[in-house]
């Protein structure tokens, strides 16, 4: 029995059949990095350990007496997921799981510096909810076997969310904290649910948006050089404002808000290429905060603490003034190029300086270098996130990389653009970074994500065709086969084009293999292979 490979030109919907066995020699797979991953996080873990020491030298003047339990714990954890990485997706990036370590050791030194300021504890919960989103990224890469799986449950997926995001507003379980309405308390627990609906919500609007491209792609009217789609195709887009809407009006938070719509737009202009979507979406964003910041005083503040930031009545007022701002600001001027130095400077002084303002504290201490050595990181983290995307063999897997790459680069736009007075603040927190549990584990589930379509996409055909993920043929296809062949089927590999959408390839369904396990496959509805 021959076993066959589907190959998709880039921008093409045709494809060719190719016999594996008529091959030449098989050549050698791509290089998997495991070695220098490990060299790289290993490197994280010094830097994340050398920081905690520094700071204990700059608070007290010696080094943390745990500080080799807490590199020990931090080690434990990276090693464990480079093992399962190494063990069930060995193609996976290499830079992603170093770069989450090391933004993630940096917060943790910056949490302790400040514990040790104000004689709080935040940074043992902090490494607590780490060890939870370690385990869970590690758990995502044993489980989820090829990411294409996800859209089986898109729809399921939108639905959770929505729970998700209607649950702080159940009396009783919802709490509002500064003004916003997005946390519930269970017991001596408070968790942030829109967190997790970020991911819910990517999946959805890729699994949606696959299916749908045809009709979201329909040439409408052109206007000032842009084709604008046709009227009764704005309804997505419509649903999406609505929500976010309703997220600015009940939850009183712009910042998720902001997220969640800005999510859907770029998703929108990532599966149509309509740069339409963009300036639709824009303009009622736009519309929806100005009318918001009419009718709603928490909007109104928010506006008036950025445009009027340094203005007396404004930092004086209390509550909802500029005074954190401000504050924030002059501890970035007073670390000036290079920082006061870890355990040097006055990042208490800052409100909520540990979560909200971690940008800010950090700036104080490591100075404008380190700051850009951070965004550095983030950048970097969202280039292999969009790579992956492009190199994926999927519509699905493409829109769903590029939603939480982008996810996770527009959470940090939105922090540091309004803790450096660039945009209004939001109270959003920084992706690895900054204390919060929730959202610690939400980014770790995402690197799990991350992990399993890099190893995908970058895992050979010829691998591929042996279990990992398999194609089913159609069933007149099959009939033809057996007809011909005298029963026997032929298996093939997907490896269609990551640019190429369309509902009939990427239809999704689970085939068990020999050993009893549930094994992800696309059927395949373009020409039948005889």
């Amino acid at each position: 029995m021959s076993v066959a490979t589907w190959n998709v030109d880039a921008g093409e919907e045709q494809g060719t059949y190719r016999n594996a066995n008529a091959q030449s020699p098989q050549t050698k797979g791509p290089r998997t990095y495991r070695i220098a991953e490990l060299f790289l996080i290993l490197l994280a873990i010094a830097v994340s350990a050398g920081a905690y020491a520094l700071v204990g030298l700059g608070t007290d003047k010696q080094i943390p007496a745990n500080v080799i339990e807490y590199s020990v714990w931090l080690a434990a954890l990276s090693i464990i997921l480079h093992a399962v990485t190494w063990w069930r997706a060995k193609y996976a990036d290499p830079v992603i799981v170093p770069i989450a370590v090391l933004l993630n050791g940096l917060g943790l030194a910056m949490i302790f510096r400040l514990d040790q300021a104000k004689n709080t504890h935040v940074a043992v919960n902090q490494l607590i909810w780490m060890t939870l989103g370690v385990l869970l990224a590690t758990a995502t890469v044993i489980f989820v076997r090829d990411h294409r799986i996800l859209r089986r449950w898109t729809y399921t997926f939108g639905l959770a969310a929505l729970l998700l995001l209607l649950l702080p507003l159940i009396p009783g379980l919802g709490k509002t904290i500064n003004g916003a309405r997005i946390w519930i308390h269970l017991g001596p627990f408070s968790f942030q649910p829109g967190e997790l609906a970020k991911i819910f919500l990517a999946i959805f609007f890729a699994g949606y948006l696959v299916t749908f491209r045809d009709q979201l792609t329909a040439a409408g009217k052109k206007f000032l050089g842009l084709s604008f789609p046709r009227l009764r195709d704005t309804g997505p887009i419509a649903i999406a404002w609505v929500a976010s809407v309703g997220i600015l009006v009940f939850q009183r938070d712009l910042g998720t808000s902001l997220l969640f719509f800005g999510l859907f737009v770029a998703m929108l202009y990532i599966a149509t290429n309509k740069k339409s979507w963009i300036l639709i979406g824009l303009t009622l964003f736009v519309a929806g905060a100005v009318v918001a910041s009419q009718m709603f005083s928490h909007v109104n503040q928010r506006l008036s603490g950025w445009l009027n930031a340094l203005s007396p009545e404004e930092y004086n007022k209390s509550p909802g003034g500029s005074y954190q701002l401000v504050q924030g600001l002059f501890g970035m001027a007073k670390g000036g190029l290079v920082g006061t130095g870890l355990g040097e400077g006055r990042p208490n002084v800052v409100p909520y300086a540990e979560s909200d303002f971690i940008y800010a504290s950090l700036g104080e201490e490591l100075g404008l270098i380190g700051l850009f050595v951070i965004l550095i990181l983030y950048v970097i983290l969202f280039q292999r996130g969009f790579k992956t995307a492009s190199e994926l063999r999927d519509g699905f897997g493409t829109l769903l990389l590029a939603g939480l790459s982008f996810t996770v680069a527009l959470q940090t736009f939105i922090v540091v653009g309004g803790v450096t007075r660039l945009i209004p603040l939001t109270g959003l927190t920084t992706p690895f970074l900054a204390a919060g549990g929730s959202s610690l584990v939400a980014n770790w589930i995402i690197i799990g994500l991350f992990l399993r379509a890099s190893d995908n996409a970058r895992r050979p055909a010829e691998e591929l065709a042996t279990g990992v993920l398999r194609v089913a043929p159609s069933r007149e296809s099959e009939s033809k086969s057996r007809k011909g062949t005298g029963g026997s089927n032929a298996e093939a590999a997907p490896t269609s084009s990551a640019r190429s959408a369309s509902a009939d390839e990427e239809a999704q369904t689970v085939q068990t293999d020999q050993a009893g396990s549930e094994a992800p496959t696309t059927v395949l509805n373009q020409k039948e292979v005889e």
